[in-house]
């Protein structure tokens, strides 16, 4: 092998890093590609924690090239109820990509911080920028979302106390949850839910398990950007002013 091209070692950066800011796979998903042998630099087979640098390095993905990265760019969305939070369906459901200009879905290297499920609605972050996609959804940073869910019937006190103390779910505690009564309905109560953890459809199980099924669910804010006035399937472009540094005013890593 020509000396200018070495095979991955402790140079440059993290392949994983590489992958995610070329907008190919967000970093976990990076990571998964290397486990499977799919990333080589400069002919062999790369492992997990490998470096390199792309000016001096040839990387392909799946044997096609590395692309240089597009230009940073995270959006807000709107998300509406029976979009998936996915970039794409095996099925032929629509998804958030799908909502956006036909240049974005291609070329940008977009996809979802995090998840809503399909029947629910509000603010979602799509974003190529693979460190900020880390840091928002790693579990240690514990970032606030904000959330007015409608639920069947009136809850107690008592079981609003229990649900603001984290109720276990599949025998694993949850974080405790900031809730205020908004709306009290004849057959519905409005609740205003801040959480910091974010668990597979955690506050539709919840709801259930203390006998008060959620009707509707709506996240009105992460962290400090809120969806405001933006209409239902619309988005907006985040400033990096929005989010310095990648961290959220006033979050705080998980205990």
């Amino acid at each position: 092998m020509p000396a200018s091209t070495p095979p991955a070692g402790d140079h440059g950066e993290r392949l994983q890093k590489l992958i995610a800011a070329a907008g190919l796979a967000s970093r976990r998903a990076a990571e998964e590609l290397l486990r499977q042998g799919r990333v080589r630099v400069n002919g062999a087979v790369a492992q997990l924690g490998d470096r390199a640098d792309p000016a001096r390095d040839r990387i392909q993905v799946d044997g096609r090239p590395l692309a240089a990265p597009p230009p940073p760019l995270t959006l807000l969305l709107h998300k509406p109820p029976g979009v998936l939070s996915t970039c794409r369906d095996p099925q032929g459901r629509p998804t958030v990509l799908d909502l956006l200009p036909p240049e974005w879905r291609r070329g940008a290297g977009l996809h979802p911080v995090g998840r809503l499920d399909a029947d629910s609605r509000g603010a979602l972050l799509l974003s190529n920028d693979g460190d900020l996609t880390l840091r928002l959804t790693h579990p240690r940073y514990g970032h606030a979302r904000t959330y007015r869910v409608w639920v069947e019937g009136q809850p107690s006190a008592a079981s609003l106390q229990r649900w603001a103390a984290g109720v276990a779910l599949d025998g694993l505690p949850s974080q405790p949850v900031q809730i205020t009564r908004l709306q009290d309905g004849r057959e519905a109560t409005r609740l205003e839910l801040v959480m910091r953890e974010g668990r597979n459809r955690q506050i539709r199980r919840t709801a259930a398990l203390l006998g008060h099924p959620v009707l509707d669910l709506l996240r009105v804010a992460i962290g400090p950007l809120r969806l405001a006035d933006l209409p239902e399937a619309h988005w907006r472009t985040i400033s990096p002013g929005e989010v310095p540094g990648g961290e959220w005013p006033g979050s705080a890593p998980s205990a």
